[in-house]
Formats: structure tokens, sequence, C-alpha cells
């Protein structure tokens, strides 16, 4: 099998090996290495499905196999009958009459011509559900417009019709029609509406490195209310970095709801600037919410001890290289990608652009709060406490 680029491929299971490596996170370099093909091939082969592993085949027992066909041509060369052929593979006679008849005949027949015509039988021509129905294809574009992640329109689409399955489509079929080439079905520009905009899957990489501090409360000393979040009004807070020593944008989290609220940095990411920004949105929310704000070891927040001063806020800091002590912040820093790409200016973005961005963002559904928007799990919590 000859494909672009001059490659050349001897089996599935040289492809099936190069896959399987690249998605276990090896460079491709040493992929190219270990299975004796150039670094250009590799590549072409693991973006021709997206990095999804294609789907296997399994073949029904009823379905005679190749060995059982290399078995029937060999009792048809023998001389022997239909019957005692049948007998041997322990099949109908009549399962073994259809099967000569189709290839050809007792003459004709070939078990390796057998077995490919019922490989291309066997093949659905059955296209893509997202291919196949405009209208669920119109509904999943527009919410990937809006920087719904395919989990989110999954769950979005059953809601809103019900009775409708034709409607209804995984999370699962969505990235594969983005990933795989050739499906025909979502555009392939949509993956930048994705969270990573990636155009295939990959394993993630490392974290940036942490700075020191001093005075600094760790999460060890946190209370126990803050990590159940049981009780509103725990946040957890970072920068996401943009192009220039100026560029910047504070984000924060509240931990039981998923809350967001960015913070323009007009003055820089210098202590003082994100202590003042950071100060003055927290001191807008009601006192029940102002309770403790989890950060990473970033300098920026050398001003703490201040800003608790200032706020009430308690400050804790995470251990050293563990960006899941701040899950919710990670996640959603990741969202935010989507809308401030790596190595852009940020700190052209004034605060009523973030503002609707973050109400964006709080209007979406999401899984962790039973597809319950942030907005709507704030509402709830402030009313409680009035």
């Amino acid at each position: 099998m000859t494909g672009r680029h001059g490659a050349r491929w001897s089996s599935r299971a040289e492809r099936a090996e190069i896959r399987r490596r690249v998605a276990s996170g090896e460079r491709m370099d040493d992929v190219a290495h270990g299975v004796g093909r150039s670094k250009r091939t590799v590549q072409y082969i693991v973006s021709r499905f997206g990095g999804i592993q294609p789907r296997s085949t399994v073949r029904s027992t009823l379905r005679l196999s190749s060995a059982e066909r290399e078995e029937i041509s060999r009792g048809l060369r023998a001389g022997d009958p239909l019957r005692r052929i049948a007998l041997g593979l322990g099949r109908a006679p009549s399962t073994v009459s259809r099967e000569v008849a189709a290839n050809g005949g007792p003459r004709r027949y070939r078990a390796w011509a057998a077995e490919d015509r019922a490989v291309r039988c066997a093949r659905r021509p059955r296209r893509a559900k997202l291919a196949r129905n405009p209208r669920l294809r119109r509904a999943v574009e527009r919410l990937l417009l809006d920087r719904w992640s395919p989990q989110q329109i999954a769950w979005q689409l059953r809601q809103d019709h019900p009775d409708d399955q034709e409607m209804w489509v995984s999370h699962e079929t969505i990235y594969q029609s983005l990933f795989v080439q050739g499906r025909g079905a979502l555009r392939a520009e949509l993956t930048r509406c994705l969270r990573t905009g990636r155009a295939r899957r990959r394993p993630a990489g490392r974290g940036r490195p942490y700075g020191g501090l001093r005075d600094m409360v760790l999460l060890s000393e946190r209370p126990a209310e803050v990590e159940d979040r049981a009780v509103p009004g725990h946040w957890e807070g970072d920068l996401i970095i943009g192009k220039g020593t100026r560029s910047a944008i504070g984000t924060l989290v509240e931990r039981q709801t998923r809350f967001v609220m960015l913070v323009a940095l007009p003055q820089g990411r210098t202590a003082e600037a994100v202590r003042t920004a950071l100060a003055s949105r927290i001191l807008s929310l009601p006192e029940e919410l102002r309770l403790s704000l989890t950060w990473d070891r970033g300098k920026e927040m050398a001003e703490h001890i201040r800003f608790t001063v200032e706020t009430g806020v308690s400050v804790y800091f995470c251990d050293p290289h563990s960006p899941w002590q701040r899950g919710s912040n990670e996640n959603t820093n990741g969202l935010l990608r989507q809308y401030f790409p790596k190595g852009t200016d940020l700190s052209v973005h004034s605060q009523a652009h973030l503002d609707a961005v973050a109400r964006q963002l709080n209007g979406r559904p999401r899984q962790t709060l039973g597809w319950m928007k942030p907005s709507e799990a704030l509402a709830k919590v402030v009313a409680l406490t009035d």
C-alpha cells in the first residue's frame, strides 16, 4: 500500500504499532527509529486518524474465518465433496455450498479472493451521524463556535431534544468528526474552538516552575471545609501570562460553584499591581463569599500578607509542582486559552471584555455541577445565605 510522501506500509499491524507508541507518549523521532520508518511517515500515519485508534473489527463466529476458507480451498483441490468439507469444519453443508457458489464455484474458488470479498461486503456504507444529519451538525457547530466542549454539547442536546434521538450525539463522535480526516462531517477549522485547539490528541505536557515566597501558609493548613467544597466563598487563583512583561490576566474560580471572575491587570503583573487589582475585585463580593484564596507559588503574590489585611481573605499556597491542588482554576485557565491564546498581548483586553468572557464561561453547563451552570449555582448559594 502506497501513500503520500512515498510512504509504503507493509501491514495494518505496523500502523497500529505506530499509533500505540505515539499514544503512550513516545517522541516522533523515537517511534520512527523503533519501527524503521521516517519521521514524516510516522507523522502522516498519526495525522490520518487524529491520534485516535481506529475501531477494531470483531468477526461474528457465524461467519467463515480466513482459516476456514483455506480448509475449503484445500478440500476442493483434493476433490472432497462439499458435505465432507462442511463436516470437517463443523459447518452446515448449505453454508459451504453458498460460500463456494458465491466465489466462482469449485474450480475457481480461491481462499484469499473469497476472504477479500467477505471483508468488502462486511464494510458498512453508513455515513457518520453528523455527516448525514444537517440539522444536528448545525446545532453542534453553533455550540462549538460558542466554545462549548463536546461533553457539554452532548448533554445539552439531550436536554433540548429528549424525544428525538436523531438529535443526540456522543462527545466521542464529535471529537472523531473533528480529528479524523475524511469523515466529511464537521469543518476542520472548528478544532480551534476546542479548549486545546489541537487537531489531534496527544499526551499533556509539563507545567511551569514555581517561585518561592516568605511567610507562606501552606495548603496542609487549610481548613477541612475548603477541601470538601462544603462551604462557598473559597477561591482558587492564578495568572494567565501573555506576550510582554505587562501582559497578564488574573483568574479566580470559586471552588464550590466553579464561578469565574477575571481581573484586568493594566499596571502589569508586579506583586503590588496584582494585590491592588485582586483586592478590588474580591471586595466587590458579599462578605460571606470572601473566605480564602488558594494560589501557586508565583512571585506575583509576594504581598499576600497585605492582601489578607486589606480583604480579610486568607491566602494558602500549593506545594511545589502540584497544579492539581488548584484543579478548578487549572481547568478554567485551559478554557480561557480559547479566548486568550498563548503568545498574544493580554494587556489590550479591557475589564468589560473580560467580564463578557466570564459571563460566557459562567453560562456553560458543567458536568461537575450536575450540568448546572456556575451562574445558577452561585445564585442558588447567595439566595441560601440571604
